[in-house]
């Protein structure tokens, strides 16, 4: 199966820019999308962006235009531009994968473990 590992959350201001980073080992090559989602307290889970094999790309109306997905060239990562921050971005962002598996000849989905991002006012 799909491991994945997010990186980048933090802390910043209202305005300010994050990049989060999503490393996947494992079964890679059964990767056929790649995605971030987000939870924010009170709300349930949502989708934030995805981007497949064959890079494209889709992104919630909330975060168009602010935010960027993209797909590292040479590593196994996905990245999440995020910039124009609000605090309403505030939430754990998870990573996760849809893919297939050749030993089982079936679709699976793998989650991160998330990271917390927080924008202040």
């Amino acid at each position: 199966q799909v491991q994945l590992v997010e990186s980048g959350g933090g802390l910043v201001q209202a305005g300010g820019s994050l990049r989060l980073s999503c490393a996947a080992s494992g079964s890679i090559s059964g990767i056929i999308t790649m995605g971030w989602y987000r939870q924010a307290p009170g709300k349930q889970r949502e989708l934030v962006s995805t981007i497949t094999s064959g890079d494209n790309t889709n992104y919630a109306d909330s975060v168009k235009g602010r935010f960027t997905i993209s797909r590292g060239n040479t590593k196994n990562t996905v990245y999440l531009q995020m910039s124009n921050l609000k605090p309403e971005d505030t939430a754990v962002y998870y990573c996760a994968a849809y893919a297939f598996s050749i030993a089982t000849s079936r679709p699976y989905d793998s989650w991160g473990q998330g990271t917390q991002v927080t924008v202040s006012s």
